[in-house]
């Protein structure tokens, strides 16, 4: 009766009966509910003076704050602070940039369509080379554990850079053919290479300790480590996405391929090539995929489950990342240069309410 009498205040509803409260209240509720999804699930647009006026290759949160990095093939790599919504600063480039990633709060790496890998020095505002490749520099990354930048490209070739020392180049390898991805898990480095992977421990890095195909059997199109293990996923270029832990005693339990949103074309299933995939920090299986139809969806790793999908993109979803919570995704809206039908118009960055 108090509960009733209670609510029956806060909502100012006259001379109701209990059930007919609850009904109001639970519809209210339920209302509510209903504008904050739909708020959060259309996301905010990130808004810039000048716009990107080239295709979006990476995003990527800095490891402590909500400063979004964006790497373009406009050259330019962009620093965004999403909470007071403004452009920190844009530095150029005289190429396309194809990867990006933080090795601190002040420091990042990008790798080029010239091979170059060059650092930035985000509170000064200055680019340096580190050295580059003989082809075009597909990936970058920054090994906390190796302490080093390591990048891969159309060369060939997977390097390690050590840029406290005057010669930056530590190890230079061969993986055979050309490396289109890569992702670390504490020492471990994943090089993928058409349907293959290659695992090298950090701390031996003359050969991989293990070499085997991939689940989805074509070429791999991105790969992430997986938080609450020390397993893999990758996504592939017909829309199939692979979970793999090949070094615990989980492995046939959990690793297995499904296909994101399977379409039927003359008698077999096809799906979008899948641009991106990215976990929430620490353990608890959320992860989401981007693919060249626009479309982002979370599914769960351990529960093998689909959670939601976002509202269509107008165009491919070329990158997705986490901040550091997990509580904020950012999402690039943006042609790839890897199908007919994508639209050349100005790419857009959306940040979601996780």
């Amino acid at each position: 009766v108090q509960f009733h009498q209670s609510i029956s205040t806060i909502f100012e509803i006259p001379n109701a009966s209990s059930s007919s409260t609850v009904t109001f209240v639970l519809a209210k509720l339920q209302n509510t509910f209903a504008s904050r999804v739909s708020r959060d699930m259309s996301g905010a647009r990130l808004e810039f003076q000048n716009p990107i006026e080239d295709a979006i290759s990476k995003l990527k949160f800095s490891p402590e704050s909500n400063n979004l990095l964006i790497a373009s093939w406009d050259s330019y790599l962009r620093l965004y602070n999403v909470e007071s919504s403004s452009l920190i600063l844009q530095l150029y480039s005289r190429a396309a940039l194809l990867d990006c990633c933080f090795e601190n709060e002040s420091t990042s790496y990008t790798s080029g369509s010239d091979g170059f890998i060059q650092r930035y020095d985000l509170n000064a505002g200055t680019v340096d080379r580190i050295g580059g490749h003989d082809d075009i520099a597909t990936s970058v990354l920054y090994s906390h554990e190796k302490g080093a930048v390591i990048s891969t490209g159309l060369d060939k070739k997977i390097k390690f850079w050590d840029t406290r020392l005057g010669q930056s180049l530590v190890l230079s390898t061969d993986a055979g053919a050309p490396v289109r991805c890569i992702t670390v898990n504490g020492n471990s480095l994943v090089v993928c290479v058409a349907a293959s992977m290659h695992i090298y421990d950090l701390r031996s890095l003359d050969r991989p300790f293990q070499s085997y195909e991939s689940q989805v059997e074509v070429p791999i199109r991105c790969v992430t480590s997986v938080p609450f293990s020390t397993g893999y996923a990758v996504g592939s270029v017909d829309g199939q996405v692979a979970l793999d832990f090949p070094n615990t005693a989980c492995s046939s339990e959990m690793k297995y391929t499904f296909r994101c949103h399977p379409k039927s074309m003359k008698g077999r299933l096809h799906g979008a090539c899948i641009n991106s995939i990215e976990f929430t920090p620490g353990g608890s299986g959320t992860f989401v995929t981007g693919d060249n139809e626009g479309y982002v969806i979370s599914w769960n790793a351990k529960s093998r489950r689909r959670l939601f999908e976002l509202p269509k993109y107008s165009n491919s979803v070329a990158s997705l990342a986490f901040n550091h919570t997990g509580e904020l995704l950012a999402v690039a809206s943006s042609h790839t240069y890897q199908e007919a039908n994508e639209k050349e118009e100005p790419p857009q960055v959306f940040i979601h309410t996780f």
